[in-house]
């Protein structure tokens, strides 16, 4: 894991990893706005990929995200798995953009205990 999300440094060129990154953070912060209270504490992150059991046999799909719950003091964390996302929407950003909007919707969603359409209308649609 790349660690949670920092504030973004200002160089002249980001790197492909620090874009997706920049994806995630504006999608966390777009859904603190609306649920501020809710969200208050949570931790949004990014990993590579996800941890893939030795007994898994390849025929559940690779996810986008998971949400691990809060425990032993630590606060609840949504993570976004950068290669599964790229994989799923290519070299467009706006499709990886829309993926993470997705995926960070439903991971919030199952938090809250809500519908990922009460979370974020946009959810699902191929428009911003």
């Amino acid at each position: 894991m790349r660690g949670l999300l920092a504030p973004p440094e200002a160089p002249i060129s980001r790197s492909r990893a620090e874009r997706f990154d920049d994806l995630v953070r504006d999608e966390a912060r777009r859904l603190e706005q609306r649920w501020s209270q809710e969200l208050a504490g949570v931790e949004f992150a990014v990993e590579e990929v996800p941890l893939v059991e030795p007994w898994a046999d390849g025929a559940d799909p690779v996810p986008l995200g998971r949400l691990v719950s809060a425990e032993d003091g630590r606060p609840p964390r949504i993570v976004v798995y950068r290669r599964p996302v790229e994989a799923r929407g290519g070299d467009d950003e706006r499709d990886r953009a829309r993926i993470i909007r997705d995926v960070v919707v439903e991971k919030v969603a199952d938090l809250l205990g809500l519908s990922p359409e009460s979370i974020d209308p946009t959810y699902d649609s191929p428009d911003e």
